[in-house]
């Protein structure tokens, strides 16, 4: 990650969307491999798009408590950089996948209070990069922020040991106060550059990741 924030821009599925996430400067791109999600990938649209990022960004792997022959499945077609593991995966479920994969692990914390950053704690030295996301409604049928976000001002003064990404409800109008206010060295977004659910618009993702870039 050259420059900072670092950029990650989430639930990519299709060429178009995926070249423009690239020129816009994403640093990383997300694929998400969750059915119920409207971002879901088929593997056969994987292995294509992830052929096509062809070492101009870093792959980005999402499942949700997903069991191991998902993650291999997946993980034959994408060829990713990094896993993401989004659902209630536990410190020792970390380790295991990490050791077992070989790849460097990026772990979602739900946030909705500063007591939740405690949960960090747990997956030191486990992961690679810890994501902040906001905490899911008690009725979500989905993991992270669906296009919310949390109090950014719980951040503020926190030191955290290791490195890390904020999510959850960030978009162009906002993501420049984010990092005014939590110092986030990386910014994750997906709904946030949508026309639709799980439709990326091209135009969002300039606008988005200009305006992270110029915030610093």
């Amino acid at each position: 990650m050259s420059l900072l924030p670092a950029i990650k821009i989430c639930g990519l599925s299709t060429p178009d969307t995926l070249d423009a996430a690239i020129a816009a400067g994403a640093d990383m791109v997300g694929f998400v491999f969750f059915p119920p999600s409207p971002r879901h990938l088929a593997l056969d649209s994987a292995q294509r798009l992830g052929a096509r990022v062809a070492g101009r960004a870093r792959k980005v792997a999402l499942t949700v408590d997903a069991n191991d022959e998902t993650h291999a499945a997946v993980i034959a077609a994408l060829a990713p950089d990094y896993l993401q593991l989004h659902g209630s995966e536990t410190p020792a479920r970390v380790r295991e996948l990490r050791e077992k994969f070989r790849l460097p692990v990026i772990k979602a914390i739900g946030v909705s209070a500063a007591v939740d950053l405690a949960a960090i704690d747990a997956y030191t030295g486990m992961v690679d990069i810890i994501l902040l996301d906001a905490k899911p409604p008690k009725d979500a049928t989905r993991p992270g922020g669906n296009a919310r976000s949390f109090d950014w001002t719980i951040l503020k003064g926190v030191a955290i040991a290791m490195p890390w990404m904020l999510s959850g409800g960030l978009n162009h109008g906002n993501v420049a106060e984010a990092l005014r206010i939590t110092g986030a060295p990386a910014v994750d977004v997906s709904s946030g550059v949508e026309s639709a659910p799980g439709v990326k618009d091209a135009a969002l993702i300039a606008d988005f990741c200009a305006r992270a870039r110029a915030a610093v």
